[in-house]
């Protein structure tokens, strides 16, 4: 889900972790990033892994709707950065923990889709939505095929 917004109160750092829940990989992380950005000819994004506490906060702040959300995006209007993409790995546990998915896969599947959000697809309606999980699979398939996704730290 995107909201346009010109800043926020805190700079554009490009990659952050400040939940403590679940040891995500940076590095590997920066290798996603990276990869959307060139294959996608787009300028830079920022990542943030947030908690539960922080992404709630978020939703509610610009979405009023205080539950825990997979991710949040914010759009800029700046030639050189694409906007910031929040997601929670808490979520993805979660999520991946009810359903029998891979952690990490659902994890990269948050950073695909809000990097989708920035690109101004959509998932509210069906048919948007649909188009969007089109482009989740190809982005998931492309991550697959080069061996990148976001690693959890043993």
């Amino acid at each position: 889900m995107g909201k346009t917004r010109k800043s926020l109160d805190f700079p554009k750092p490009q990659l952050t972790n400040s939940q403590r829940k679940i040891a995500i990989s940076l590095s590997s992380a920066r290798e996603v990033l990276d990869f959307l950005n060139e294959n996608s000819g787009k300028p830079e994004i920022a990542l943030h892994f947030v908690g539960k506490r922080r992404i709630s906060n978020l939703h509610r702040d610009f979405f009023d709707d205080p539950t825990p959300t997979d991710c949040i995006t914010f759009p800029y209007h700046d030639p050189y950065f694409l906007g910031e993409v929040f997601v929670c790995p808490e979520v993805a546990f979660d999520y991946a923990s009810s359903e029998g998915g891979d952690l990490e896969e659902e994890i990269t599947l948050y950073v695909v889709h809000g990097f989708l959000h920035l690109l101004g697809y959509d998932d509210i309606d069906p048919k948007k939505r649909e188009q969007m999980r089109k482009e989740e699979t190809k982005w998931m398939a492309k991550l697959a095929k080069n061996h990148l996704g976001v690693r959890i730290i043993s």
